[in-house]
């Protein structure tokens, strides 16, 4: 009894196996179409006519800018990807009837949304900025990372590692304008001492002479002249022309005195006084001459 309940089980398997054979999908290279399977076309090509019950399918390549990568029974070919610059990507393969175009960022920039190796977004790489080095250099697939410059050194934020500030008298120059951790020092040309010495000897000369006819000339003009000494004389000279006149009129013989001898006397010791007596004495000896 159980051995005809077995077989009564296996034929009944058997049966609805066969039943599941007959109404499965088609093959792996068929595709179903109006209830017939049809064969696939290969890729790079499409689907041109649909298979009939006497007949194969027809294919057709695709055109530029399209293609199909697998065995398909599709009536158009797939659109090839655009690589927009926009969106920070190039072109790393072109597309070709049998695979899509493949795209990668652009030259400083990394992938932030990648499918299946293909990248559909890319942003730029961090800058570093004046006084920072380049820590990490950016990736395709991963950002730049940036650190500050340590005393002493210094970076225009394109370096990957800081240098240190130059030392002007190593090279036998003068600083002129101090480092800081976006620039270097500047330096210059350290003046000779003697060139110094010189100057300083120049400029003392010429200060020295400078003060010295400076000096010359406020002494040489000295103070104001005033004209009160010639006004003095000059009312000295009226005052002894008056008496004289005076004397003349008058006809007085002793305006000077005379010694005991006759003689007229010495003048005094003031101008005035000797030009009057000279004017008197030439006076008398006209009129004794003239009495004579």
């Amino acid at each position: 009894m159980i051995s005809i309940l077995q077989h009564t089980f296996i034929i009944a398997a058997i049966f609805f196996l066969n039943i599941e054979l007959c109404f499965c999908a088609c093959a792996r290279a068929e595709y179903e179409i109006n209830g017939e399977c049809c064969p696939m076309c290969s890729p790079g090509n499409r689907v041109y006519r649909h298979c009939t019950e006497f007949t194969s399918t027809t294919c057709m390549q695709c055109v530029v800018s399209t293609f199909t990568d697998e065995p398909n029974g599709l009536a158009r070919c797939i659109s090839c990807t655009v690589c927009d610059a926009a969106q920070g990507i190039g072109v790393k393969m072109a597309c070709t009837p049998t695979s899509d175009t493949v795209c990668e960022p652009l030259e400083g920039f990394y992938c932030t949304d990648e499918y299946s190796g293909n990248c559909r977004y890319a942003v730029e790489h961090t800058k570093c900025h004046p006084g920072q080095y380049i820590k990490q250099k950016g990736t395709a697939v991963k950002d730049a990372e940036c650190a500050a410059c340590a005393d002493g050194t210094y970076s225009n934020g394109s370096l990957q590692i800081c240098k240190e500030h130059t030392k002007c008298e190593d090279l036998g120059l003068k600083e002129t304008t101090p480092g800081t951790n976006s620039f270097d020092v500047e330096c210059g040309r350290k003046p000779p001492v003697a060139l110094i010495a010189g100057i300083l000897a120049v400029v003392t000369i010429v200060l020295a002479v400078a003060g010295g006819l400076i000096f010359k000339i406020i002494h040489k003009k000295g103070p104001p002249k005033t004209h009160t000494a010639g006004k003095t004389r000059l009312s000295d000279n009226q005052t002894c022309e008056s008496k004289t006149s005076s004397l003349m009129r008058e006809e007085r013989m002793d305006v000077c005195a005379f010694n005991h001898s006759g003689h007229v006397a010495s003048p005094v010791e003031n101008d005035c006084g000797k030009q009057c007596c000279d004017l008197q004495e030439h006076e008398l000896t006209y009129i004794r001459n003239g009495v004579t």
